[in-house]
C-alpha cells in the first residue's frame, strides 16, 4: 500500500493518520510522511519521549530530514511483510527515499540493541537535503547538551544519553545536530542513532558504515518475514490481516510478554478537545482479545508469551474496592500510576490537557474478567493447558467474582460520569463463569461446577429480562431494577453476543438488537459506540465513531447470515485505514482518523471480522 500525504496542518500539527509506525518490541516511534519522525520514546514504551513534536510542535522534539528545495510530493509504503518503513520525496531535481527501522535481529535476542536506523537514497536525479535532530527527553521538560565526540554527537540530559552517528559530517546546533549534504543517483547517507547503555559505549561512537547499515537492513527483513510466513491466514484479506498481525507484533512488548494498547498518549478523540489519553500500557481486555486475533492466525509463541505475563498478574491480585484485577497494568504488571497533566505541553493542534498515566486504572471494570477467562479457555484449548497454579488463581479470582458480579461499574467504555449497572460487564461476567466451567470439564480439574452454574443462570436471566427493552426491540446499555424497563440507551459492545456465545446470531432478539444499532448507531460503514446525548459520559465534547465497533458490526453481520452485507462493511472500512493500512482508536464521519494510533483494539477486531467473513464466503 502506498499513498500520498497531506503535509501538515496549521501550526505543524500533520494528521494523525499521515504516519507510519516502526518498532524494535520494545518501544516505538511514528514516521510522518514528510520523513519527520515526531513520536518516539526510549527505552520503553511508557518511557518519556524523546521526539514529541506530535504533542507540541516546538517543544517536543523531532528529527526532520528534507530536500532543501520544494517536494512536490511525498509516498509511504512498508517494505514488502516487513515493518520497515520507506517514506520517497519527489522534487523537481531528483527522488530521494527514507529508509526508517528499528533493528530486530532475532526473537527474544539477549544481546539486542536500541538503534533508530535512518538510510536516505537518491533514487533518481540529485539533490542537497538537511536534518536537524532535535532530542527533547523527558516530554521536553529536561535540558539537553548536544557535544560532538569524535564523528558523532551525544544528546546528554539528566538520566539519559542519546548518540548519533553518519555517513555524512555533523554539527551542533544549540541542543541539536544538523547536516547539509548531497546525494546524486545511487548514493545513500546512513544516520544511526543509539539508545540505552550502548550510546555510550564503542558502539555509540565508532565511526559509521554504510555496510553496516545495509547488514542491519537485510537482518531486519529476514526477521520480520520469517516471522510473518507462520501466519495460517492465506484467505481474500491477506494484505490488511497480515498488516494488522504486523502491527499487534510491534506493540508487543518482547521482554515481558505484554502488548500495549497503543504506542503514544494526548492525541485527541476530537481535536481540540479534552478526550485525550495515554494508552502506553496493557488493557487486560485489549491483550486478551490481541491474544484472541494472534491464535487465530496460529502466532503461538506471542500467546504463550501473554499467558506468562497474565499468569504473573492472577499470581499476585489481591482485591480491593475495584476487584482483584485491574482494567490496565504497566509492562512490568505493576498497577498504573495516577494521572496527571503535562501542563507545559500545547497538546495535538491544541487539544489539552495531555495526560500521563490513566485514571481509569482505578476504575471497576468487571467486563475484564470475562475477557480474561476467555482468552485462556482458548490459549488451554489451543496449547499444552495451563497450570495447576493458573488453575488456583482463576478459581481464587472467580471466587470475588461470584460474590461481586451484580456491581455497578464503568465498564468497557471507562466513563467518567459514575458506574452503572452495565449490561456489557454482567455479559462478560457470565462469559467469566461459563468458560471456567468449559475448563473445568474439558481438563477435568476441580472446581464446584454445581454452583457456578447456578450464579451463571443467574445472570443470563437478569440479561434476557433486566437489559432488554421491549419499546424499542433491543438490548441496552445498563440493566434496570426488578420490574422496570431499562432506559432505552444503545450500545454497540453488545454486537458481541453473538461471537461469546451467549445468544444464537439469528435469536430475533438479537436480530432486533442490531437493527437498532444499525439505524440510530451506523453512519455508513462508521458504527458510534454509544449515544452520549441520552447517557453523558461525563466529558465534554463529541467524539468519532469507534473503529473496533465498525469491526464488530461487520462480524455480526456474518454470523447472522448476512454475508454480501458484511463483506461490503469491511471493504468500505478497508478504505478508512490510512495509507500503509493503520488505523487510530476512532474515525470521525469526515474520515479524519482521531485518538492514539495506531490501536491495538481496532487491528485485532479487523483480523476477527475478516477470518470469519472469509470462511462464510464460498
Amino acid at each position: 500500500m502506498s499513498g500520498a500525504g497531506t503535509g501538515a496542518d496549521a501550526g505543524g500539527y500533520p494528521p494523525i493518520a499521515e504516519h507510519g509506525l516502526i518498532g524494535d518490541l520494545r518501544t516505538a516511534a511514528l514516521v510522518g510522511t514528510d520523513g519527520r519522525i515526531d513520536w518516539f520514546c526510549a527505552p520503553r514504551f511508557d518511557s518519556p519521549s524523546i521526539f514529541g513534536a506530535l504533542l507540541d510542535a516546538e517543544k517536543g522534539g523531532s528529527w526532520g530530514i528534507e530536500p532543501t528545495c520544494e517536494v512536490t510530493a511525498h509516498h509511504q509504503f512498508y517494505f514488502p511483510d516487513t515493518t520497515i518503513l520507506v517514506t520517497r520525496l519527489l522534487t523537481e531535481e531528483g527522488m530521494v527515499e527514507v529508509q526508517d527501522l528499528m533493528p530486530v535481529l532475532r526473537a527474544r535476542d539477549p544481546e539486542h540493541r536500541q538503534r533508530l536506523v535512518r538510510r536516505v537514497s537518491c533514487v533518481r536525479g540529485s539533490m542537497r537535503l538537511r536534518t536537524r535532530i532535535a532530542p527533547r527527553p523527558d516530554y521536553g521538560r529536561a535540558e539537553v547538551r548536544a557535544e560532538r565526540h569524535g564523528d558523532a554527537v551525544g544528546f546528554h540530559s539528566p538520566g539519559l544519553t542519546v548518540r548519533l552517528r553518519a555517513t555524512v559530517p555533523l554539527e551542533t546546533d544549540g541542543a541539536d545536530a544538523v547536516a547539509e549534504f548531497g546525494l546524486v543517483q545511487g548514493e545513500t547517507a546512513v544516520f544511526v542513532l543509539t539508545c540505552g547503555e550502548d550510546a555510550c559505549s564503542g558502539e555509540g561512537t565508532a565511526p559509521l558504515a554504510a555496510e553496516e547499515a545495509a547488514g542491519l537492513f537485510d537482518a531486519t527483513v529476514a526477521f520480520w518475514r520469517s516471522w510473518i510466513s507462520r501466519s495460517a491466514y492465506t484467505g481474500r484479506w491477506r494484505e490488511m490481516v497480515h498488516r494488522s498481525a504486523l502491527t499487534l507484533k510491534l506493540l508487543t512488548h518482547e521482554p515481558s510478554g505484554a502488548i500495549v494498547a497503543a504506542p503514544t498518549l494526548g492525541l485527541p478523540e476530537v481535536e481540540g478537545g479534552e478526550r485525550n489519553w495515554d494508552y502506553r500500557y496493557v488493557w487486560i481486555r485489549d491483550a486478551a482479545f490481541s491474544l484472541y486475533a494472534l491464535l487465530r492466525l496460529g502466532f503461538t509463541d506471542e500467546a504463550d508469551a501473554f499467558i506468562g505475563w497474565l499468569t504473573r498478574c492472577l499470581s499476585n491480585v489481591h482485591a480491593d474496592g475495584s476487584g482483584p484485577l485491574r482494567s490496565m497494568y504497566t509492562i512490568d504488571g505493576e498497577p498504573v500510576h495516577e494521572e496527571s497533566v503535562l501542563h507545559h505541553l500545547h497538546g495535538y493542534a491544541g487539544s489539552s490537557p495531555v495526560r500521563l498515566g490513566n485514571q481509569a486504572s482505578g476504575q471497576r471494570q468487571l467486563d475484564v474478567y470475562g475477557e480474561v477467562v476467555d482468552s485462556i479457555y482458548l490459549f488451554n484449548k489451543h496449547s499444552a493447558g495451563i497450570s495447576h497454579q493458573t488453575w488456583s488463581d482463576l478459581r481464587r479470582v472467580l471466587e470475588w467474582l461470584l460474590e461481586h458480579w451484580d456491581q455497578p461499574d464503568e465498564s468497557i467504555w471507562e466513563t467518567r460520569a459514575g458506574r452503572q449497572d452495565h449490561t456489557y460487564s454482567r455479559l462478560m461476567c457470565w462469559v467469566a463463569v461459563e468458560r471456567m466451567i468449559r475448563i473445568a470439564r474439558q481438563r477435568g480439574l476441580p472446581g464446584d461446577i454445581a454452583r457456578w452454574s447456578a450464579v451463571r443462570d443467574e445472570m443470563y436471566t437478569q440479561i434476557m429480562e433486566r437489559a432488554w427493552n421491549p419499546d424499542i426491540e433491543s438490548f441496552v446499555q445498563t440493566v434496570a431494577g426488578p420490574g422496570e424497563t431499562p432506559r432505552a440507551v444503545l450500545d454497540a459492545a453488545l454486537l458481541v453476543m453473538p461471537m461469546v456465545k451467549f445468544v444464537s446470531p439469528t435469536d430475533p432478539m438479537f436480530a432486533t438488537t442490531l437493527a437498532a444499532v444499525e439505524k440510530e448507531l451506523v453512519a455508513d460503514s462508521l458504527v458510534f459506540r454509544y449515544q452520549p446525548s441520552m447517557a453523558p459520559d461525563g466529558l465534554d465534547g463529541a467524539e468519532g465513531t469507534f473503529s473496533i465497533c465498525s469491526f464488530w458490526w461487520v462480524e455480526a453481520l456474518t454470523r447472522g447470515g448476512r454475508v454480501e452485507e458484511a463483506r461490503v462493511a469491511l471493504e468500505k472500512m478497508f478504505t478508512y485505514s490510512n495509507h500503509v493500512g493503520l488505523y487510530a482508536e476512532q474515525i470521525a464521519v469526515t474520515g479524519r482518523q482521531l485518538g492514539n494510533f495506531p490501536q491495538a483494539f481496532t487491528h485485532l477486531a479487523l483480523i476477527s471480522a475478516a477470518v470469519n467473513l472469509d470462511r462464510m464466503l464460498p
